[in-house]
């Protein structure tokens, strides 16, 4: 039955709350969607393994319950959020899929080999990969984002995306793909964010970049470009007043869900997107990419 996008989810506020970083998914108001109860898969990717980074809770979570209702393995990546692992890793074995759950620092390029190489010895074959894990921290001042913050932020979500990008294409085979996960904040940027956001950009960048690199190869390289998601690390990151209003400024006027996010990573994962490669997918409750 068709829903009304306004009205499909809870509007802001959301309860006030915040969290230490990473977050915890049970300490979430309202509980995200990840589509436990309603994605449907339909054999999309029938026999295929696949790579989650930060695959433990919010958009990672999502993409590994699709991914496995369309018929996928998957290893799922994470820091150290055991718990929330765990649960992905459920209902993951929940859709007769297998799940394997390697926790570590993607920062460290040998971690990255270790993923990789296991996910080829354990299922025989890599076809997707998703770079999705990512650092954020919100600082209203440059003076005041220290050399560690700055690091921390961009060996997770561009060195780490680096490493398995490289250590994983020989293992992919034509028809395989790579997703790598942006941000609106790649074209408007939030300032404090500006660690995050000018990862984003290069996210885009290196996406564009890698997708004519690999196209010889048959191998399709893709971004996912969320708005404003209602994952752990929004309470764990932004200030309880931003929280609180995250996601009013949309014109659908509410925060998303990483639900909503799953269906555009599995039609890039797919041969219906077979003709697609270094596009950038906006997925943003209507604001704009400029």
């Amino acid at each position: 039955m068709a829903q009304d996008p306004t009205t499909a989810y809870d509007r802001p506020p959301q309860p006030p709350q915040q969290q230490d970083i990473p977050g915890e998914t049970k300490k979430m108001s309202p509980s995200p969607d990840h589509g436990e109860t309603s994605y449907v898969g339909h054999g999309r990717l029938t026999g295929r393994a696949a790579i989650i980074t930060g695959g433990d809770s919010g958009i990672g979570r999502a993409v590994a319950i699709a991914f496995a209702r369309e018929g996928a393995d998957v290893v799922i990546s994470y820091a150290s959020e055991e718990e929330d692992a765990r649960e992905t890793a459920r209902w993951v074995e929940d859709a007769g899929r297998a799940a394997i759950l390697i926790p570590g620092d993607i920062g460290e390029e040998e971690h990255c080999r270790v993923i990789v190489e296991e996910a080829a010895r354990v299922f025989g074959r890599i076809d997707i990969l998703v770079n999705n894990a990512a650092h954020q921290a919100s600082i209203e001042e440059i003076e005041d984002i220290s050399s560690e913050e700055w690091h921390r932020t961009t060996r997770t979500n561009l060195d780490a995306m680096f490493y398995l990008c490289k250590t994983v294409a020989p293992f992919m085979k034509p028809c395989a793909a790579i997703i790598n996960t942006s941000s609106i904040q790649s074209k408007s940027p939030s300032p404090e964010l500006l660690a995050y956001a000018t990862t984003k950009g290069a996210i885009s960048n290196f996406t564009a970049g890698l997708a004519e690199m690999l196209a010889k190869r048959g191998i399709r390289v893709n971004a996912v470009a969320p708005g404003p998601i209602w994952t752990p690390l929004i309470p764990a990151t932004l200030p309880e007043e931003k929280v609180e209003e995250f996601g009013a400024n949309t014109p659908l006027g509410r925060v998303g869900q990483p639900a909503e996010l799953a269906p555009t990573f599995v039609l890039l994962a797919s041969d219906e997107a077979s003709y697609i490669t270094g596009a950038v997918v906006p997925v943003t409750g209507g604001r704009p990419m400029l």
